[in-house]
């Protein structure tokens, strides 16, 4: 395959994904290319074999599958699992906020956001948004202004001679970011920006007013290859829209036959509590819809699935952060991440079938385990073992500066992990 090709279309995928809802749309635009069909979950499903259909949830959730040319349960599903949402800062319902000469937007925190990395860059704003039109009646659209509209600037060194040693970040009161110097007595909303905005864009709505929406702040700086030999990836929302777009790309690029599936679940990073998170039950009623009540479970024991999150690189300042056996190196292949109080799903029997798979196509694989005196995070590969009673590996490429408003992945693991993923998609076999 041409890795430059590859690299260069997940860098548009990044680019054209900053909420949840876009990264459904552009992957629901690839989906609708290659043929597959989009499926209501309010109507009666037809499906046939050999085919390939998709559910989307709430805008920001998808579900995608093939379904054999043979029997998916007597063969198992193979299952791909990734999450659309990434930490960031997002706008509160009523953010406008006038002081000092600034108009500035209130934003709450969504996830576990590294914050310091927020200060001084360009940001952008997109989302979505609930409005009313010229005929009163409800419409839903999405929104991305595409350009620097808002900073939250730091404070300066010399009001603040510690900021080096010992600052901490109040978000309620250091994050408001600065969006507009307005003149004297003039008051600006944040509604009326929308509307502005979404009559520039979409004036074929004929909106008249915006009822309510659901819009975060990014970094407007394009996902890019960086290094001396191009040998890194830099962008936003690498955790975990990399996976999202590798897992697509594998799906789509499967030698067909066998029933696959890929799953893109919102809100992992909050606990995944909802009605199109992990822990909610949009997964479970969609296999059981294609398999059959009384199939399902015989279908979940042959099958496997692979939860594919970033996962903690050595950081070269930072080595003793990392187990001393267990420091996963960038472009040094994809990281089976074990946790053996299960905050990872991985067993030895997933384990070992990623590696004999890796190991079939020459490629490289590690290993994470978080220092025994450190808490662990965890992913959607836990939660979905428990409601499908599945096996369930977790595993991810490495990365620096997880949850950063900027992280950086190595271009080879990205493409390690699509190679195997489509090699498991189309596996005869499932341990």
């Amino acid at each position: 395959m041409n890795s430059e090709n590859f690299v260069s279309s997940l860098r548009e995928f990044l680019n054209h994904s900053p909420t949840p809802f876009h990264a459904v749309r552009s992957m629901q635009a690839r989906l609708d290319e290659a043929g597959f069909e989009a499926l209501d979950e309010r109507q009666v499903w037809q499906l046939e074999p050999n085919q390939g259909y998709y559910v989307i949830r709430n805008g920001s959730s998808i579900v995608a599958f093939r379904t054999g040319a043979g029997s998916a349960v007597d063969k198992g599903v193979r299952m791909v699992g990734a999450h659309t949402d990434s930490p960031c800062l997002k706008l509160k319902p009523q953010p406008d906020i006038h002081r000092h000469g600034a108009y500035q937007w209130g934003a709450e925190v969504y996830g576990g956001a590294l914050l310091n990395p927020w200060f001084d860059r360009d940001l952008s704003l997109a989302g979505r948004v609930v409005y009313l039109d010229n005929n009163d009646i409800t419409g839903k659209a999405l929104i991305d202004f595409r350009r620097p509209v808002a900073t939250v600037p730091s404070l300066a060194i010399h009001l603040d001679r510690e900021a080096n040693n010992a600052r901490s970040i109040n978000a309620q009161k250091d994050l408001p970011a600065v969006v507009l110097l307005p003149g004297e007595g003039e008051k600006k909303s944040v509604k009326a920006v929308l509307l502005a905005e979404l009559e520039r864009v979409n004036p074929e709505l004929a909106a008249k007013d915006v009822l309510d929406f659901e819009m975060s702040l990014y970094d407007s700086q394009p996902a890019a290859i960086v290094g001396l030999e191009g040998d890194l990836l830099a962008s936003a929302r690498l955790d975990n829209l990399l996976s999202c777009y590798v897992g697509l790309r594998a799906l789509l690029d499967m030698e067909q036959g066998q029933a696959a599936l890929l799953v893109c679940n919102d809100h992992e990073e909050v606990g995944s509590m909802s009605a199109e998170g992990a822990q909610g039950p949009l997964l479970t009623s969609i296999l059981r819809r294609w398999l059959g009540d009384g199939d399902y479970h015989r279908a979940m024991a042959g099958s496997m699935m692979v939860s594919a999150d970033n996962a903690h690189a050595i950081h070269p300042n930072f080595a003793d952060r990392h187990d001393e056996n267990h420091g996963p190196r960038i472009n040094q292949g994809p990281v089976i991440k074990v946790n053996n109080n299960q905050r990872y799903a991985t067993n030895s029997v997933t384990s070992a079938f990623y590696r004999r798979l890796s190991g079939s196509l020459g490629l490289p694989c590690q290993t994470f385990v978080v220092r025994s005196d450190m808490a662990c995070g965890s992913t959607i590969g836990p939660l979905t073992a428990a409601n499908l009673g599945i096996k369930t590996l977790d595993i991810g490429v490495p990365q620096w500066g997880m949850h950063s408003i900027r992280e950086t992945a190595g271009v080879k693991d990205c493409v390690n992990l699509y190679l195997v993923l489509k090699l498991f998609f189309a596996s005869p076999e499932l341990p």
